[in-house]
């Protein structure tokens, strides 16, 4: 039975599970939301799909799945790929999703996607700073190692990966990390590796 991820290409949490997806090999499609015209608040959609308001949502036979870290660690269980170091795989999905692309994801929906007049300069600010400090922290833990846990590409990986392929502006050279830089070198070479844009529809095409 396909594999149906809701998700918009803009989306960084839904491309960590889409990649994933790619990447394990399973027959998936995407099912595109319309979050910028605010189908994710409506209550139709959050009674028939996520009551958290949330993309992605990943519906897997009679399991349906919401928040990223959760979607990762069943498409590894299940599947038995891109698996590793339980306790060292989680503590990356956890540090990722309260210090990396959470911070991301506001700091590009505030950069870009707010119309230019609302964006709010010293919030910006201030989480391009906690950022640059994130990133050397990612940064400091890929010197001399390939991937983030063991020695192959994990889960931990697709999720602290999920933000860094987008062309917009978030405070994030790969010139200035260049351990992150090969890392994401390493990922874009493996077999199945596709940009976001090309994974999942994007609003602005729809």
């Amino acid at each position: 039975m396909t594999i149906k991820l809701h998700c918009f290409g803009e989306s960084g949490n839904a491309y960590k599970v889409a990649l994933a997806l790619e990447l394990a090999g399973l027959d998936w499609q995407p099912v595109f939301v319309d979050f910028f015209n605010g189908e994710t608040r409506t209550e139709d959609w959050r009674a028939r799909v996520n009551p958290m308001g949330e993309v992605p949502v990943l519906q897997d036979g009679d399991m349906t799945l919401t928040q990223s870290g959760a979607m990762l660690d069943h498409i590894a269980r299940t599947t038995g790929k891109l698996d590793g170091d339980r306790s060292e795989i989680l503590r990356w999905l956890f540090w990722d999703n309260h210090k990396f692309s959470t911070q991301i994801g506001m700091t590009r929906f505030l950069m870009n996607f707010l119309p230019e007049a609302k964006r709010p300069q010293p919030v910006i600010d201030f989480q391009l700073g906690r950022l640059k400090a994130a990133y050397g922290v990612l940064d400091a833990q890929l010197k001399g190692r390939d991937w983030l846990v063991g020695r192959d590409v994990t889960i931990a990986d697709l999720s602290c990966c999920g933000y860094l392929y987008y062309p917009e502006p978030f405070g994030f050279d790969r010139a200035d990390w260049p351990e992150i830089d090969r890392w994401l070198n390493n990922i874009q070479s493996l077999p199945g590796w596709k940009h976001p844009y090309d994974l999942m529809p994007r609003a602005a095409a729809a």
